[in-house]
Protein backbone atom coordinates (compact mmCIF):
# COMPACT_ATOMS: atom_id res chain seq x y z
CA UNK A 1 0.00 0.00 0.00
CA UNK A 2 1.25 3.30 -1.01
CA UNK A 3 1.19 6.05 1.43
CA UNK A 4 0.69 8.41 -1.40
CA UNK A 5 -3.17 7.60 -1.52
CA UNK A 6 -3.19 8.20 1.86
CA UNK A 7 -5.11 10.92 4.03
CA UNK A 8 -2.39 12.62 5.84
CA UNK A 9 -3.97 11.85 9.12
CA UNK A 10 -4.84 8.28 7.85
CA UNK A 11 -1.16 7.81 6.78
CA UNK A 12 -0.03 8.72 10.43
CA UNK A 13 -2.19 6.37 11.99
CA UNK A 14 -1.06 3.74 10.01
CA UNK A 15 2.37 2.52 11.39
CA UNK A 16 0.88 3.43 15.02
CA UNK A 17 -1.99 1.08 14.22
CA UNK A 18 1.03 -1.56 12.94
CA UNK A 19 2.93 -0.89 16.29
CA UNK A 20 0.06 -1.39 18.72
CA UNK A 21 -0.42 -4.56 16.43
CA UNK A 22 3.61 -5.97 17.78
CA UNK A 23 2.70 -4.32 20.93
CA UNK A 24 0.13 -6.12 21.82
CA UNK A 25 1.55 -9.25 20.62
CA UNK A 26 4.47 -8.77 22.45
CA UNK A 27 2.47 -8.73 25.87
CA UNK A 28 0.75 -11.81 24.75
CA UNK A 29 3.87 -13.90 24.50
CA UNK A 30 4.86 -12.10 27.88
CA UNK A 31 1.57 -13.64 29.32
CA UNK A 32 1.87 -16.93 28.35
CA UNK A 33 5.23 -17.41 29.95
CA UNK A 34 4.63 -15.63 33.15
CA UNK A 35 0.92 -18.13 33.28
CA UNK A 36 3.16 -21.33 32.64
CA UNK A 37 5.60 -20.47 35.14
CA UNK A 38 2.82 -19.93 37.64
CA UNK A 39 1.25 -22.84 36.31
CA UNK A 40 4.66 -25.24 37.49
CA UNK A 41 4.61 -23.69 40.70
CA UNK A 42 0.85 -24.57 41.59
CA UNK A 43 0.69 -27.79 44.56
CA UNK A 44 -0.41 -31.33 43.22
CA UNK A 45 -3.51 -30.47 45.57
CA UNK A 46 -4.33 -27.01 43.52
CA UNK A 47 -4.13 -28.47 40.33
CA UNK A 48 -6.43 -31.42 40.95
CA UNK A 49 -8.74 -28.53 41.83
CA UNK A 50 -8.94 -27.31 38.35
CA UNK A 51 -8.85 -30.52 36.82
CA UNK A 52 -5.24 -30.59 35.78
CA UNK A 53 -2.59 -33.55 36.51
CA UNK A 54 1.00 -32.98 36.76
CA UNK A 55 1.62 -34.35 33.59
CA UNK A 56 -0.58 -31.92 32.36
CA UNK A 57 0.68 -28.93 33.30
CA UNK A 58 4.13 -29.72 32.42
CA UNK A 59 2.72 -30.67 29.14
CA UNK A 60 0.88 -27.07 29.31
CA UNK A 61 4.53 -25.57 30.34
CA UNK A 62 6.65 -26.80 28.18
CA UNK A 63 4.74 -25.23 24.80
CA UNK A 64 6.23 -22.42 23.10
CA UNK A 65 5.47 -19.12 23.90
CA UNK A 66 4.32 -18.64 20.42
CA UNK A 67 1.90 -21.35 21.05
CA UNK A 68 -1.69 -20.31 22.19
Amino acid sequence: MSTRNLSPSTSRQYPWSRWGQVKHQVAEWRSRVRLRHELMNLSDRTLRDIGLSRCDAGHEASKPFWVP
